[in-house]
């Protein structure tokens, strides 16, 4: 189709003898398929990620739009064994207690206040539906 596509990028038409298609129906020049935040090329030696229409590098796409730590608000590695509280998202060493900072453990009751995890200990007995158990 070399010739009838218009590239994502530049918004040109593809003439080249080679494209890009990085879904069904987003097609770049060579030369145009590059991150949005940082500049790298994105071609076959790295992996490319949408978004909204815009592509970018693994490293981006993970520090722009990936899950981050409720605690210390860095980005989740794929290998990371995480706890969760409601919609919050910790690493085990990040899941602690407020107010006395014991690492709060798979099996601990705890209660969340906010954005702050207590153990039961410094919270008491938790309210109904507060409590929360164990790793996902």
């Amino acid at each position: 189709r070399p010739g009838l596509a218009l590239c994502a990028g530049c918004g040109g038409r593809i003439q080249d003898p080679f494209l890009l298609r990085v879904s069904p129906d987003l097609e770049w020049h060579v030369a145009c398929l590059k991150c949005a935040e940082c500049g790298q090329p994105l071609d076959e030696t790295c992996t490319c990620f949408l978004r909204d229409g815009k592509a970018y590098c693994k490293r981006d796409y993970s520090r722009l739009f990936g899950i981050k730590c409720a605690q210390c608000r860095a980005v989740f590695s794929s290998s990371d064994l995480v706890m969760r509280a409601r919609d919050h998202v910790y690493h085990l060493e990040c899941f602690r207690c407020a107010a006395c900072g014991r690492q709060l453990l798979p099996g601990d009751q705890f209660c969340l206040r906010e954005r702050d995890l207590l153990c039961r200990a410094d919270h008491g007995p938790p309210p109904d539906g507060a409590a929360a158990r164990g790793p996902r």
